[in-house]
């Protein structure tokens, strides 16, 4: 006698149903993520994205060295009298410079994956709602650090010798990154409020590259026509490259360096709230 063989019926929906709420019910939920851990989660996923595409980095590494040479041996020999004066002059302005062009990136960034339906995805989870552009912010600060470090490392190698010491030039990175995190807050907005991040890279660079060559980064204020003098004296980045130049040499005026300080925290004030609003539409 043959034994007809068994089949098993699928499973039917409710079946299903009722095996996932059990494997979820016999392990604790997960706790939510704080505002802090959530923050960093994402400043760390703006290092991953650095590590599989190296060459995001370029802009803080080749560039900022191109720079340095060419304004030290091109024009230090006319400016100064000797490129060794002239790149005491211009080391600390030329890391001013580096790191605040690098901010319109966060610009740029940010209208990427608001472009490709990312940020839609960061909207939808249970987090705390400025995570993701706190945490990007966190991570473009290590790209700071990065290009400060290649451009005081590059004007040692060339004979940058700061009276102030280590601690000075520690003091003249911290100061320029702190006023940097204040000005991505605009490129941030730049990035929610535009199309495209190329129309964000443009508009960014046509703000920063006048304020930035109007300002003492190059050259003495006092060599100028008065009306651009006065202009410059005024320019938060000259006063930001003075502070700089100062703690580098132990000479630094307290007046100059609450002034950043104050600028980074109202341009804080008044664009992350701006970012964050438009970041909450659809």
């Amino acid at each position: 006698m043959n034994a007809k063989p068994t089949t098993q019926a699928p499973p039917t929906p409710a079946a299903d149903e009722a095996a996932v709420r059990k494997a979820i019910s016999s392990t604790s939920r997960p706790p939510e993520a704080g505002a802090v851990s959530a923050a960093l989660t994402f400043g760390w996923r703006g290092m991953l994205k650095v590590k599989h595409v190296p060459e995001q980095l370029l802009d803080v590494t080749i560039t900022p060295v191109m720079f340095v040479l060419m304004f030290t041996y091109l024009f230090g020999g006319e400016i100064a009298g000797s490129t060794g004066e002239y790149l005491d002059y211009i080391l600390p302005g030329i890391l001013v410079m580096s790191v605040l062009f690098t901010t319109v990136y966060s610009g740029v960034a940010l209208d990427t994956d608001l472009t490709k339906g990312v940020v839609d995805r960061f909207r939808s989870l249970p987090i705390w709602r400025p995570a993701p552009l706190v945490g990007s912010l966190l991570g473009d600060s290590v790209r700071y650090l990065v290009a400060g470090t290649v451009i005081i490392v590059l004007g040692v190698i060339l004979g940058y010798r700061p009276d102030a010491g280590i601690a000075g030039v520690l003091a003249a990175l911290a100061l320029v990154v702190v006023f940097a995190f204040g000005l991505s807050w605009v490129f941030t907005t730049l990035g929610l409020l535009l199309r495209s991040p190329n129309a964000v890279m443009n508009a960014g660079f046509m703000g920063i590259f006048p304020l930035t060559f109007l300002s003492n980064v190059f050259v003495a204020p006092e060599t100028l026509p008065a009306g651009l003098e006065a202009f410059v004296d005024v320019n938060p980045i000259s006063i930001l490259a003075t502070a700089s130049r100062g703690l580098m040499e132990g000479n630094a005026d307290t007046g100059d360096i609450a002034i950043v300080l104050a600028v980074a925290a109202a341009l804080t004030a008044v664009f992350a709230p701006l970012t964050m609003r438009l970041y909450r539409k659809p």
